[in-house]
């Protein structure tokens, strides 16, 4: 049976770790829920990594909701840059779900966009357990998760942006005079350099 941590905080205003664990059972049967529920944000980094390495968690979600302030945005930037140090200490996913109490014009949206996150990312967690070929088709494709998908680019993004001709690192590069980037164009929005 695998086991997926679950941490999630006092401070945020809606019961994420709930979400999760519902919307994770709704897909899989042999998945085990471990939850921990911490303060805050920062404190997630560090119980995640006692589930990795204490209980034997395959993968870990961070669910926090971080106030409107500037210290809360501060604070939430602290606490993912700490998931993402965490991810490299262990080579374990963390699945970071951020719900920032100013992304919504009401309470009632905010709660829609708590849900519909969190089990957005849910169900990316069990993808990439499960069937991570799945994520793969999805590529390229737009998705967000808690709002409205964007879609792929169309192919009349593609030729406005191959019309453009020499990128514009190739542009800068030139501008300043390296040699190596005067020869520096754009195809197909990739860099060329030669």
């Amino acid at each position: 049976m695998m086991r997926i941590g679950i941490v999630d905080t006092t401070f945020a205003r809606f019961d994420m770790g709930r979400a999760a664990i519902d919307e994770l059972m709704t897909h899989a049967t042999d998945i085990k829920a471990v939850r921990r529920t911490v303060p805050g944000v920062k404190d997630l980094p560090v119980a995640c990594k006692l589930l990795i390495e204490r209980e034997g968690c395959e993968m870990v979600m961070a669910l926090g909701m971080p106030g409107p302030e500037p210290i809360d945005k501060m604070c939430a930037h602290e606490a993912s840059t700490g998931l993402i140090q965490t991810q490299l200490m262990t080579n374990t996913h963390i699945i970071e779900v951020f719900v920032h109490a100013d992304e919504a014009e009401s309470q009632e949206e905010l709660a829609k966009l708590a849900e519909k996150r969190t089990r957005e990312h849910a169900y990316n967690v069990f993808l990439l357990l499960k069937h991570p070929e799945r994520l793969t088709e999805m590529a390229g494709t737009g998705q967000r998760q808690g709002w409205k998908d964007e879609g792929p680019l169309g192919k009349g993004d593609l030729k406005r942006a191959k019309g453009k001709g020499v990128g514009k690192v190739g542009q800068d590069a030139a501008k300043h005079g390296s040699a190596e980037a005067k020869t520096a164009t754009a195809v197909d929005g990739v860099v060329h350099r030669g």
